[in-house]
């Protein structure tokens, strides 16, 4: 390991109750939006009181969330309805406060919530509460943001703390933006990784670990998956912003997935004491985690690699493989028959997992048909998958996108070339022949934010709240109507599940009242994607996307489920349209 840096910062919530308790000019009262917990605020708050100062002390995160659960708690109770006119300012995109409200709607569900828009300069909801007898109530509440430049030098309008002081005469003693610990270590650590001089050639380096510290800890909340996380978000903060700051030094457009800049690895921990940040980088490791043997059909959390190199083997068939950066095997078999011939592959991205579990499931299936004709990879990024592993021993409820991509840093699907893991596909194109290419996939299960960087996550804003298993077809141009066919066909099949159409329904409902979007197709019950084009190597690839990043327990066997129907029923659709075409 060879060390870059280690700071530690005063905590703000600390430095701002001293600072007030020592200025004596006769604050009567404030008010303060922070980036802590309510009990870390509720305990400051006390100490101000017994010094004579009224305090408010808020959360700068998801400011309306926290204002319904920590301050309506009383109010609520005749309530029937809530109108909520969200902010809408020139320098954030149209809906950006909409999403910030998110899961309001899931949360009290009893409650008929409306939202509307309203221009404004300053950023301040407005919330009616109606009761059954038609009184209302009104509140106003404010959203401290401040426009500020990236380490790409991109304008955002961002989440930031604040302090409003009162004196005893009732005059406005201050009122302005106030810098916090949770900002200022984001801010620097991009500012020394940026400093350093990394080496010219890709990949600049094997690990790039930015260990941090920060007290409090994460509050679930009573809709869904959903968790008010801090630690989480600074995880994607950090990983999105320093992979966006190697896309610009390499001379590479922002979101450009083939950069090869190495692993970048924010390990964010609760923990007592002040924040702290240690940035290092270390030597790749080829070394797994152990973990228990699960049955395959019931398994309620990722699999250990050892088991799924143990399911691949009961499949048989030709085995082949491709090497990872980091030494590791990425296995898979060929199953020849007198089908036609379908590529499977499961965790592409690895923090993806379900449908590691899914393809090992359906292979199993298929190879006890003598007739399937099938190339299977369940795992096709074994480097990732061991950091996944390695993340969720401290933080388990945490999406972890560092795991996302390959030890080079790269997205798998937009590698050039066979290099590594990418010479999987390749063999598995030229043993089999495939033309259709079932490729599993997943997204957050929970909110995804990048607080610090104008909320919404850069790129992926269409992912940033759960709609449900959503199916992404990519075809040809001369596949068009096959491909129409195909997914038509799929969908009808997967309707047929249990439960699974209420679930997109339920995610559905709460992520477009909260602006979730309608940028998709809803065919029998499922979000799909059309994607025409000649790049691809397959004339089909369907893409599922199974909102599986941190389930669990029965989710993840939901999750697993729902990827190995999908498998089968493309399959057998696959067959019946080939078959009808080929006479």
């Amino acid at each position: 390991m060879t060390l870059i840096s280690d700071k530690r910062y005063a905590r703000t919530l600390d430095t701002l109750v001293d600072r007030l308790l020592t200025l004596g000019d006769g604050t009567r009262e404030v008010e303060a939006w922070l980036f802590d917990d309510l009990d870390d605020r509720r305990r400051a708050e006390g100490l101000l009181a017994a010094a004579g100062i009224r305090a408010r002390l808020r959360s700068a995160y998801k400011p309306l969330v926290h204002f319904f659960l920590e301050e309506l708690e009383g109010e609520l109770q005749d309530v029937v309805a809530v109108s909520v006119g969200y902010p809408v300012v020139a320098e954030a995109i149209q809906d950006r406060f909409l999403l910030e409200c998110y899961p309001l709607a899931g949360l009290f569900p009893g409650l008929r919530f409306s939202f509307a828009g309203r221009r404004q300069e300053v950023p301040i909801y407005q919330v009616t509460l109606t009761g059954a007898s038609g009184q209302q109530r009104l509140h106003q509440v404010f959203a401290p943001n401040g426009q500020h430049l990236d380490q790409v030098d991109e304008t955002h309008f961002s989440p930031t703390g604040w302090l409003k002081r009162i004196g005893q005469d009732g005059s406005l003693l201050e009122n302005g933006p106030l810098v916090t610990d949770y900002q200022q270590l984001f801010t620097d650590t991009i500012a020394i990784i940026d400093a350093q001089p990394w080496r010219q050639s890709q990949p600049f380096f094997d690990e790039l670990n930015i260990a941090v510290t920060l007290p409090g800890g994460e509050l679930p909340l009573s809709y869904g998956l959903e968790t008010i996380s801090r630690h989480e978000a600074l995880h994607e903060d950090l990983y999105f912003s320093l992979l966006e700051l190697f896309q610009r030094r390499a001379g590479r457009p922002l979101g450009d997935r083939g950069l090869q800049p190495g692993q970048i690895v924010p390990e964010v921990r609760s923990g007592d004491g002040p924040p702290r940040v240690i940035i290092a980088t270390r030597s790749l490791s080829a070394e797994d985690i152990a973990g228990p043997h699960q049955d395959l059909e019931t398994a309620t959390a990722p699999l250990a690699p050892e088991q799924i190199t143990a399911e691949l083997a009961k499949v048989g068939g030709k085995a082949f493989s491709a090497a990872s950066r980091a030494g590791r095997l990425i296995l898979a078999t060929y199953r020849q028959g007198t089908d036609f011939p379908v590529m499977i592959s499961g965790g592409q991205h690895a923090n993806e997992t379900s449908g590691v579990v899914g393809a090992l499931r359906a292979a199993k299936i298929l190879a006890s048909r003598p007739q399937a004709h099938f190339t299977v990879a369940p795992l096709e990024n074994p480097d990732g998958y061991a950091l996944h592993r390695r993340l969720i021993r401290d933080n388990p409820s945490h999406m972890h996108h560092a795991a996302r991509y390959t030890a080079l840093g790269d997205d798998l699907g937009h590698r050039r070339g066979d290099l590594h893991e990418a010479a999987i596909r390749s063999q598995a194109r030229q043993l089999s022949g495939a033309q259709l290419h079932l490729n599993l996939h997943g997204y957050p299960s929970h909110e995804w934010t990048r607080p610090l960087s104008g909320y919404l996550p850069r790129g992926f804003a269409m992912w940033t709240l759960p709609k449900g298993f959503f199916l992404i077809l990519r075809h040809h141009l001369a596949w068009q109507e096959r491909g129409e066919r195909f997914l038509d066909q799929l969908t009808r099949r997967l309707a047929e599940l249990p439960g699974l159409v209420d679930f997109n329904a339920r995610q559905l409902e709460i992520s477009g009242r909260h602006g979730g979007g309608a940028a998709w197709r809803l065919l029998h019950g499922f979000p799909c994607l059309l994607e025409p084009g000649d790049e691809g190597p397959v004339p089909l690839e369907l893409i599922s996307e199974y909102p599986d990043e941190t389930c669990y327990d029965h989710h993840f066997v939901a999750a697993h489920d729902a990827q190995t129907a999908t498998v089968l029923a493309a399959y057998e659709i696959f067959q019946q349209l080939m078959a009808d075409e080929n006479g």
